[in-house]
């Protein structure tokens, strides 16, 4: 059941203009983790597809929460790497839709075991000016942006702009000349920087990750979901009086408000 989100995400303030609407499917608890957004050609060549799994794999193991558009090619492989219990995908259409339909298997399974995005209606089908709005959100949500395939002037670049904007770093592999030429050019003007190794570049992610899920609070996360009170009393009687004696919560119509 496509059901809509009724608590403020803090990452989508780095956005032009945050969502009039979000709709979703799946687990909203993803969105508490540490998140990187993984983006890129629907036609990657073969070594940017190996090492965007790798990557997006490593980076899942390491409780890391990947964050991509669903589309064919680097996004479908970023998603299934990740595993579908672990990967947010945002939608370009409404979340009746299963588009593109060759990868509807795996938006099912995110749907059922992950979490999925949209701006977008039930009813919504794909349209061009929908993926920009899409990527926006891709890129607003993760902590870094990776690009691991990206020809001049693609819909990708477009997420490079995005990212851009919000000051967000960007990541790239390198590749040879007159491949992924957006990415190279990207490398030349200095506004990436270079994963020359993967187990490095993993090593000087997962320590602010391992912070992350060490100041991890179930309490607090259950309560930025604005849950009623009475969900919130049945799932942690003691805590709920406890939090609210201290001024940690606030209730507002039936609802619990983390202050």
């Amino acid at each position: 059941m496509i059901h809509t989100i009724d608590f403020h995400i803090p990452e989508l303030d780095n956005m032009k203009k945050y969502p009039k609407e979000l709709y979703f499917l799946g687990d909203t608890k993803l969105l508490y983790r540490k998140k990187i957004s993984i983006v890129g050609s629907r036609k990657p060549n073969q070594y940017a597809r190996q090492l965007t799994h790798e990557i997006a794999s490593k980076l899942s193991n390491n409780n890391i929460c990947i964050v991509s558009g669903g589309a064919i090619g680097t996004d479908a492989i970023a998603h299934k790497a990740a595993g579908s219990n672990n990967t947010i995908m945002v939608a370009a259409t409404g979340l009746d839709k299963r588009y593109p339909a060759i990868n509807k298997n795996i938006i099912q399974n995110i749907e059922n075991d992950g979490l999925i995005l949209s701006q977008f209606q039930e009813g919504t089908t794909s349209q061009r000016y929908n993926f920009p709005l899409r990527n926006e959100v891709v890129v607003a949500l993760g902590d870094i942006l990776i690009v691991m395939y990206a020809d001049e002037n693609s819909g990708t670049m477009r997420s490079v702009d995005y990212a851009l904007k919000m000051k967000k770093k960007i990541y790239v592999i390198p590749h040879r000349i007159n491949e992924s030429t957006g990415t190279n050019k990207l490398i030349y003007e200095n506004k990436a920087s270079i994963i020359y190794d993967v187990e490095e570049f993993i090593q000087t992610i997962i320590p602010s990750a391992k912070k992350t899920i060490l100041n991890d609070d179930p309490f607090k996360n259950y309560c930025r979901t604005n849950p009623t009170y009475e969900q919130a009393v049945n799932k942690f009687p003691s805590k709920v009086f406890e939090a609210e004696l201290n001024g940690d919560i606030i209730i507002k119509n039936s609802k619990v408000y983390l202050t």
